[in-house]
């Protein structure tokens, strides 16, 4: 049998006292018990594991991705605002080629992309192949095409495979 996600169960024992908004030994123990019971339990139901491959990577991936996500609060403000000065805003949709083919590195990237304003995961194509966003404020399709693979994916192929 495999060892128990620490870090997993440590989490879950964190968030149940946020929670209970309580430090009390008891609600510690009933909050370890219960993280047990679920990754233990729910362990048979996910067959495919994720490994992080470079935590290093990891960590500068999560520095990028909340500095970007102020910036885009700051640019969708900007728009929301009227402060474009006279450049007009279009929105659109982009289509990206990918790299990264673990599903769970590519959940990563949704979540970075949907917690991104600005971005919306729009679809992936069957094959794993292609990603398609829709942008707010579509100026340059290059850019925004970099940014995906440079900023993102390159770090999660580092992370995950």
């Amino acid at each position: 049998m495999k060892r128990a996600p620490l870090i997993l169960i440590l989490a879950l024992v964190a968030m149940w006292l946020l929670l209970n908004n309580t430090l009390s030994a008891g609600q510690a123990v009933l909050g370890i018990v219960l993280a047990l019971i679920m990754v233990l339990g729910f362990r048979n139901l996910r067959p495919l594991q994720p490994h992080l491959r470079r935590p290093r990577a990891a960590i500068q991936l999560t520095t990028r991705v909340l500095l970007d996500i102020v910036r885009s609060n700051v640019a969708v403000a900007r728009v929301i605002l009227g402060l474009t000065g006279r450049r007009t805003v279009r929105s659109g949709f982009v289509d990206i080629r990918l790299d990264l083919r673990d599903p769970h590195g590519l959940a990563v990237l949704a979540a970075i992309v949907t917690s991104t304003p600005g971005t919306v995961w729009a679809g992936l194509t069957p094959d794993r192949g292609t990603l398609t966003l829709h942008v707010l404020d579509l100026q340059d399709q290059l850019a925004v095409t970099h940014t995906i693979k440079e900023r993102y994916e390159r770090l999660l192929l580092e992370v995950f495979e």
